[in-house]
Formats: structure tokens, C-alpha cells, sequence
């Protein structure tokens, strides 16, 4: 019987390591996803987010492997990832409530998106 090796430490300081992160994605990328069903198809914010996440959620369902997973992934350890879900979920509510797609209550002053002025 080969032996577990479990990960001690994540090496980067104030990121402990995640007894159980295939649960904990699970969580995240399905609160993401509901989040994004709150904003217009159309936009351009949910089309990326909404591709990136489901991606990722499938390599969470399919790989049950750890190291796998993280290389798969290929965004640094599944620490890293499930603090970037983390922020992902606050953006995602943030952008529903921001709601940049929707026009401009008036027009943008001259020259506005002009640089150097």
C-alpha cells in the first residue's frame, strides 16, 4: 500500500492548508455561478467569468487528485485558487450590484478616455 503524503504547509505566509479543497471549490464555484445568473447574459463580465469557472469546476468534479487538480488548474496551489473564488464570489455580487452594462445616467465629460491629456 503506497503511502499518503500530505501537504504540511502551503509556503506562503498567512495561507494555511485546506483540509478538504475539493469541498470547499465545490461551495465557491456554484455560489459564482449563481451570483453571475443574477447578471445579463451579454455581459461581457459573466461570459468570461462564467467560462473560467465552469472550467475550473470541471477539473474540480474530475480529478480527485490534489496535485493533479492544482496542475490542471494551473493557477498556483488550491490554496491560492480557493482564495481567488473567494474574490471572485465579492466581485461577481459587487458587479450585480455595480451593474456596469447598463448605460450611462449622463453623457462622459470631453476627452474623458483620452491620454495622455
Amino acid at each position: 500500500m503506497a503511502a499518503v503524503v500530505i501537504k504540511k504547509t502551503t509556503g506562503l505566509t498567512g495561507l494555511a492548508v485546506h483540509r478538504n479543497p475539493h469541498h470547499v471549490l465545490t461551495v465557491l464555484y456554484n455560489k459564482i455561478l449563481r451570483s453571475l445568473g443574477k447578471i445579463p447574459q451579454d455581459a461581457p463580465y459573466r461570459c468570461n467569468t462564467e467560462q473560467i469557472v465552469k472550467e475550473r469546476f470541471q477539473h474540480v468534479k474530475t480529478e480527485l487528485d490534489p496535485v493533479k487538480l492544482e496542475q490542471k488548474i494551473g493557477c498556483g496551489q488550491l490554496e491560492e485558487v480557493i482564495k481567488q473564488a473567494e474574490n471572485e464570489l465579492l466581485l461577481s455580487r459587487q458587479m450585480a450590484h455595480w451593474k456596469p452594462w447598463e448605460p450611462l445616467l449622463k453623457e462622459a465629460p470631453k476627452n474623458q478616455w483620452k491620454w495622455p491629456i
